[in-house]
């Protein structure tokens, strides 16, 4: 069931450029534009990297850098005391970070804020 509503969340967030950009993490007009996200926040896991991946492909598609920054910051969030696994996920994106110029919520300074 886990795997099934993964599969959903990936295929929303590769699906965004048909969602406004507001609808990745808050709802928006349109049946399902924001589940895909919401539905992947909801449950109690950090999402997979390929992912998070998609999901900020999506945002760079829409031109909207703050979804992105916000997603980075759930998925720390997400994290929560584990600390090993929010440098694996930025290791991971670190290719597509750079590639799509994305900046961590680090390298933004919102860690202090």
């Amino acid at each position: 069931m886990l795997g099934a509503a993964l599969r959903r969340c990936a295929v929303a967030a590769a699906a965004a450029p048909r969602a406004s950009p507001r609808g990745l993490l808050y709802p928006a007009p349109g049946p399902g534009s924001a589940a895909g996200m919401n539905t992947l926040v909801g449950y109690d896991l950090v999402p997979e990297p390929k992912i998070i991946d998609a999901a900020l492909r999506a945002c760079r598609r829409l031109n909207d850098f703050a979804s992105a920054v916000r997603i980075l910051e759930v998925v720390k969030d997400k994290a929560g005391p584990h600390k090993e696994i929010y440098p694996y996920v930025i290791q991971e994106l670190r290719p597509t970070l750079n590639e799509l110029g994305i900046s961590t919520p680090e390298e933004l300074g919102l860690d202090k804020v």
